[in-house]
This record gives structure tokens, sequence and C-alpha cells, in this order.
């Protein structure tokens, strides 16, 4: 035998050892090729990753929109029919979701059996906004001719929290047919979602729930006249000291988790914002005097006993153009002020004492 023949074990090499090796290394290489061919397969049909929190894409197609709208409208059908918040609860989120399920469990306590005027639900004529953007949320306007609500437009805001997770009305705001201004939009039709902290706007979207509630408070040049800035002032102003009664306001800004605003930048470079706000009011009966007996939804939302006190909590879903501009500065083609176009408020809840 030769000395090239001795492995280095010194030892003969047996011949069945270098089968079984032979063997091995050939269902290596074919299970590499295996994972080869995987890869160029799944890249070839597009099954790529896409870095959802980096991608700039449409938060839906239109088909998937008119979807969620139908999911959202059938839900809603079911729940107040039945006066039951458990049938449209997985279909509506922040602002919008906190009044509906107000709404229904005030109906529920006062009609067991159901809503006795009960009336269907009926959009038409709906556009939708769809913005291209990164990262989650996505989200998208959904406006709409509606059955309830006279003339009216119903504006609501849909976000999905992921690819596992439902579309879900977060905002819901009525509107003036073409109150809305023109959105920016690209060639292929989708809209310009503008961040929190967009730039080049008079007040950034982030900014407006404080900006409101502070000039609910104190006033201010922020926002322009109107029947949800100036009127609802002079309103409150009226209402505060009646004989035997005191009201107080106490005012809160919503913007984090499901309240968080969203808005769309408009043609002429401004924004349209929508946004949450908290909002408390106190009566308190002089002594001696009593305050008013509340209708039976607030009656039905009440703990405690209203002995001399009844504070209400509201949430409140507002939608607003800020002009284009600067925070600091003056805004372009505008007195740089922000319109409140619509304001939607229900209970959420009181107490007496």
């Amino acid at each position: 035998m030769s000395r090239e023949s001795i492995p280095k074990t010194g030892r003969p090499e047996r011949p069945e050892r270098r089968v079984r090796d032979g063997v091995r290394r050939r269902r290596r290489r074919r299970a590499l090729t295996a994972v080869s061919l995987a890869v160029v397969s799944l890249a070839a049909s597009g099954c790529v990753v896409v870095h959802g929190e980096r991608a700039v894409l449409p938060a839906a197609t239109r088909a998937e929109a008119a979807e969620a709208v139908a999911e959202f409208t059938s839900a809603y059908n079911a729940a107040d029919a039945a006066y039951d918040g458990s049938l449209d609860a997985g279909r509506t989120t922040g602002a919008l979701g906190v009044i509906d399920a107000a709404r229904l469990r005030a109906g529920r306590v006062n009609h067991p059996d159901g809503n006795p005027d009960h009336t269907p639900l009926a959009l038409s004529d709906v556009r939708y906004t769809i913005p291209e953007k990164p990262g989650w949320p996505r989200w998208f306007v959904a406006d709409a001719r509606a059955n309830k609500g006279g003339e009216a437009r119903w504006v609501l805001v849909f976000t999905r929290a992921g690819l596992a997770a439902p579309w879900q009305a977060a905002y819901l705001t009525l509107t003036a047919p073409g109150a809305l201004p023109e959105f920016a939009v690209d060639e292929d039709g989708w809209a310009r979602a503008a961040p929190a902290d967009a730039t080049g706007l008079a007040r950034t979207p982030g900014q407006l729930s404080a900006d409101y509630t502070a000039y609910l408070k104190s006033g201010g040049a922020v926002f322009a006249d109107g029947a949800h800035t100036s009127e609802l002032r002079a309103t409150r102003a009226k209402n505060s000291s009646r004989p035997g009664l005191a009201t107080q306001y106490i005012d809160e800004p919503l913007t984090d988790g499901d309240f968080a605003p969203l808005a769309l930048r408009t043609a002429d470079g401004g924004a349209v914002v929508f946004f949450a706000s908290r909002h408390y009011v106190k009566q308190t009966a002089a002594a001696g005097a009593s305050v008013p007996t509340p209708n039976q939804s607030v009656r039905a939302l009440t703990t405690g006993e209203i002995k001399q006190s009844l504070t209400m909590e509201f949430v409140a879903n507002e939608v607003a153009v800020t002009p284009a501009g600067s925070a600091t500065g003056s805004a372009t083609g505008s007195d740089g002020k922000v319109r409140l176009l619509s304001r939607l408020e229900g209970l959420t809840g009181a107490k007496g004492e």
C-alpha cells in the first residue's frame, strides 16, 4: 500500500466511508441549490420583504377603502339597532369610538330591547381621499352624502394600525357641501399627508388641539370667528353665571394614540386637520337651589347622586383648515387664522355630587 493511500489516522480509509462523505456533500449542494432557487423565485414573483415603516405607499387601494366604509356602515347599523356597542367596537376607535360607545351605552340603559327609532344609515356619493405615506397607521378620508344629518356631508377618517388590524373610523364630522377645500394630489390621484410637526403652516397639526382648548379658555388670535370659536365662547360666558346656578368649563387637548391628529395638505399649501379634545362642564347649584334635571341620556351615564352639582364629560372631534405660512410669521394668502369647519361633540360620562 502506497504512503499516499494512508490517512493521517494511520489506518487505511475504508471505501464505504468515502461513499458516505460523498453522499453528504451532494445532499448539502442540493439543499443550497434549492434555497437559492426559492429566493430567486420569491424575488421574481415580487414576494420580497418591504419595510413598511420606510416605504411611501398609498394607505389603501380605492377598493379597500370602499370595503372599509361598507363594513363600518354594516357594523354601525347593527349596533345602533340593538343599542349594543360590542357590534361595532371593532370598527370604531379614537374620538368617534368613545362618543359612539357612550351613545350606545346610554341607549341600552333607556331601551334594553333595542333602538325603537332605528333607521339604517345609508351613505352614497362617497369620495375617497387617500394619502401616500410611510409607516403606520395608514389612513384615508371618506366624504359622503348620508340619509341622516340633512344636507350636511359625513366626513369620516378611517385608520389602520397594521397589516393584521381592521380599518376603523376614528373621526366623524358633518360639513356643509363644498366646505372642504381642494386637496393636493399627485398625477395618480394620491393625496399628501401632513405630519403632526409639518412645516410651512400657520399652525402645525400637532398644535391644534392645545391651541383650541387654550382659545376656549382665554380667547386669542389663532382662530377665525365662527360658530365653534367666538360664538361658542360667547354662549359659555352667557351661561357661566345664572341666578342660583354656576357653570364651569374645563378643556383638555387630546393628542396621543388613537386621538392623534391627522392632516392632509391642500392645493393652496395649507392643510385640513382632524383633531380631538375633551371638555368638562360642571353645574353647581346655590344653597336652596337645585341643578336642572338632566335628560335621560345624561342620567343613563351619570354615576353618583346629583345633590348640588353635576359634572359632564364630553369628547369632541373637529376639522379645521390651517393656512400656509409660518407658526411664528405671517401666513400666505390669508389672515393667518385657522378656520374651524365643523365640530361634533358627544357626552361620554357624568358624575353627580
